[in-house]
């Protein structure tokens, strides 16, 4: 189980867990429950004006996580701009300064 604090607009980015499926109660914030499958790519976002406070529970003791962002962005070696664009649908400066934003 993990125990996960948001501030207003906090947010866990698209990522994946390949072996597990991940549950969570809302404790304080907007009351909800949610359920999300192994492997599906997912985020949390706090919507609230407060903050908000999350406890999840995994079906395996190591769930593991794939940050989506860093995965396309941010690997060595690089996707190529030409898939990213494709994919996407912008152009290679948007690219570029994205990868920015990951690439040290």
């Amino acid at each position: 189980m993990n125990r996960v604090d948001f501030a207003s607009g906090g947010v866990n980015p698209p990522h994946t867990h390949p072996r597990a499926t991940e549950s969570g109660v809302v404790f304080e914030g907007k009351l909800t429950m949610f359920c999300t499958p192994r492997g599906l790519v997912h985020i949390q976002l706090n919507v609230g004006e407060g903050k908000a406070l999350l406890l999840v529970a995994f079906n395996s003791q190591l769930p593991g996580i794939a940050l989506v962002p860093p995965s396309l962005f941010g690997t060595t070696p690089p996707i190529p701009n030409q898939v990213l664009t494709k994919a996407f649908q912008v152009g290679d400066d948007v690219i570029n300064e994205i990868k920015s934003k990951f690439c040290a």
